[in-house]
């Protein structure tokens, strides 16, 4: 026992000093990497916050405020007020609601339809594919407002294109397709079309590039022909493609504004929710809190349709 006591002694000791020394921390990240991390993922967040996030829930605070945006101490508290004019008095309001629901029901069932028709036959390698991806997606690199403007030239009632090959230019008989609000939203939809259709065309494009060429040839040698295959096969494997798509037009549908603002202020039979908020916002700047209710509609009413497809879509997911 006298013997081993200073081996012990000395083992501990040991220990001691072994278990006093700083521990040694490895990290695949140097401190440059930290901070560039950190940038990366501050500045996206920042600039959500302050152009996404903050403003929203501004709207929804001044929805319940009488201000006429100029000084902070005009403001007035009007709880429920705004919500009570815009759903009860404001004669637009319902007629924009009905247009905002047409709009995204004609993106859905004509434009969307027509954008997948055409990704599917370019899609079949077909001479000048790239000539015709080129001319389809043009309308989507030019803003609304230029939309907007060429198809105020065509559909003009004295000397527009359309009016001209009906060969009703210039005469009584002509069509003032604009003017007229029986017409002018059937015609604002088809501008709104054509824009839409080369947008969800490349997106189904680059879709149908990315499914496995296997599944076609299993489904063909198992006697499918072309639309079987496509319906059964290709479409469902396109899942991620069909939820951008939807949440697309959903958004597009309801946030429409440049196209009737440039034909006629929206006004006339095209009355927009959007471009409510506007009028209201910025030409009548006596009401801020009516227009901020009408923005806070216009969000629910984007949300809702998305947020029921997205669960019905994870639920099945899972």
């Amino acid at each position: 026992m006298t013997a081993e006591a200073p081996a012990l002694a000395q083992a501990s000791g040991v220990a001691r000093r072994v278990s006093r020394r700083p521990r040694l921390r490895f990290t695949l990240l140097n401190r440059r990497d930290k901070v560039v991390l950190t940038l990366m993922v501050a500045i996206p967040t920042l600039i959500q916050l302050v152009l996404v996030w903050i403003p929203t829930v501004l709207s929804v605070l001044l929805s319940f405020v009488r201000w006429n945006g100029l000084a902070f101490s005009d403001l007035r508290p009007a709880g429920i007020a705004n919500y009570e004019y815009i759903f009860s008095t404001y004669p637009s309001f319902w007629p924009a609601l009905q247009h905002n629901l047409l709009w995204l029901v004609f993106l859905a069932v004509i434009a969307t339809p027509i954008g997948l028709l055409l990704a599917i036959l370019l899609d079949q390698n077909i001479r000048g594919s790239r000539i015709y991806q080129s001319i389809f997606f043009s309308p989507v690199m030019l803003s609304l407002v230029l939309i907007g403007v060429i198809w105020q030239l065509f559909y003009s009632q004295n000397n527009g294109l359309l009016n001209f090959l009906l060969g009703t230019s210039g005469t009584p008989q002509a069509v003032d397709w604009f003017g007229n609000p029986n017409l002018n939203i059937w015609a604002a939809l088809i501008a709104a079309t054509w824009r839409h259709a080369g947008y969800v065309m490349i997106l189904y494009l680059a879709g149908l590039k990315g499914v496995d060429p296997s599944l076609r040839e299993a489904a063909s040698l198992d006697g499918a022909n072309f639309f079987q295959t496509f319906f059964r096969v290709v479409f469902p494997v396109m899942r991620p493609i069909n939820i951008v798509i939807v949440v697309i037009t959903i958004i597009e549908s309801l946030r429409a504004f440049d196209i009737v603002y440039i034909i006629n202020g929206s006004k006339n039979g095209l009355e927009l929710i959007s471009a409510l908020v506007i009028q209201f916002l910025v030409g009548e700047a006596q009401v801020i809190g009516i227009g901020s209710a009408l923005a806070v509609v216009l969000l629910v009413v984007s949300l809702v349709p998305i947020v029921i497809y997205l669960s019905r879509i994870f639920k099945k997911e899972a």
